[in-house]
């Protein structure tokens, strides 16, 4: 066994091949250089002053020039015209995920300095200059939002299978038209909508949390009914034709068959069209105005979101400006993170209900 061994680990010395851990080392020492040459450059030692994004091109650029001079020297010029090739491709990949790093980034590190305890427990009630927090908008957030999930997420969902299991002809072309339509709407054209309508109804001039919800409903509502739409159609349909076999009604097939198989795939467009409207602040402005106190109830007063919050805390900057614009930051990096909770829950759903295979 020796006798075999050692010549063929011999061989593969000396066939011109670059060790598995090489590229992946230039790599890395590539993003080392190109990280301390923009670290010396941001002198003043913020971290919002940091390149990140430049500092991410200047690494790429630097291990494809290094991955291809070493490969034509080590390998041979074919070998490293395919390495070259490979880090285009991973270059594309890089380029496109740029602006979500730099956007990350960038709120990340002006976002940090006001997350404190006082800035998760306190309104901006009698606060003119520093401190106050977001307690009234993240609360203001989650009810609207929630409110607006659970009007939307019905409609939309039965929407979808009267489409799928139900729809022929004029009134299926004509549903699927208007939700066509009804994508493509500026958001300040939903919140006009909701807001014209409590101001013949109701009265002018009028803003509460529950016009806000319908606003953002109105916005869910097709992204819901397209995704899941395109996620039922792909149920098999043999699974229908054998629930009917059985004697199983229409009605029963679709709750017990159709939509257990398509539950994970629903969950994830339930949660794209929540993240959709999550962060809109023109219909919002409309609807449920800002308040700098803790409102709780949909129906009644004025209710702060955490994009108007950002939004108002920017423009508004008041006595305070550097404090009022950290907390306008603050506010975003807190939105972002409840955008990748939900996103997590959505996953642990998915997975929770997702059809059990044999497999596993």
């Amino acid at each position: 066994m020796t006798s075999i061994t050692a010549p063929a680990r011999n061989a593969t010395l000396t066939t011109g091949r670059l060790a598995g851990w090489a590229p992946w080392a230039l790599l890395g020492a590539s993003f080392v250089c190109s990280f301390a040459v923009f670290g010396v450059m941001a002198a003043g030692g913020d971290l919002a002053d940091f390149n990140i994004a430049g500092a991410v091109i200047v690494g790429v650029l630097a291990y494809m020039v290094l991955i291809t001079v070493i490969s034509s020297i080590a390998e041979s010029r074919r070998k490293a015209v395919d390495r070259l090739m490979t880090a285009l491709v991973a270059t594309a990949f890089t380029i496109a995920l740029l602006p979500l790093i730099s956007l990350l980034w960038t709120v990340a590190a002006n976002g940090i300095q006001r997350f404190d305890a006082e800035f998760f427990s306190y309104s901006m009630r009698n606060i003119v200059g520093d401190g106050g927090g977001i307690v009234h908008a993240i609360w203001g957030t989650v009810l609207i939002t929630l409110t607006a999930a659970v009007i939307a997420v019905p409609v939309g969902l039965m929407t979808s299978i009267y489409l799928v299991e139900y729809g022929r002809g004029r009134i299926a072309k004509a549903i699927t038209f208007l939700v066509d339509v009804m994508t493509g709407i500026p958001s300040i054209v939903a919140g006009l909508f909701i807001y014209s309508v409590f101001a013949l109804l109701v009265r002018p001039g009028i803003s509460m949390g529950f016009m806000g919800a319908l606003a953002l409903a109105v916005l869910m509502v097709p992204v819901v009914v397209r995704g899941s739409e395109e996620l039922l159609r792909i149920v098999p349909n043999e699974l229908r034709e054998a629930s009917y076999a059985l004697g199983v009604p229409k009605w029963l097939t679709i709750l017990k068959v159709v939509l257990p198989t398509s539950i994970a795939g629903i969950t994830t467009s339930v949660m794209l069209a929540i993240a959709r409207v999550i962060g809109e602040t023109a219909p919002l402005l409309l609807t449920a105005g800002f308040t700098a106190s803790l409102n709780t109830n949909l129906f009644n007063g004025q209710m702060m979101t955490l994009p108007v919050f950002a939004y108002n805390s920017y423009m508004n900057q008041g006595t305070a400006a550097d404090a009022s614009v950290a907390r306008a930051w603050a506010a975003a990096l807190t939105l972002i993170l409840i955008v990748m909770l939900l996103n997590l829950v959505a996953r642990l759903i998915a997975k929770w209900f997702a059809p059990k295979t044999a497999g596993r």
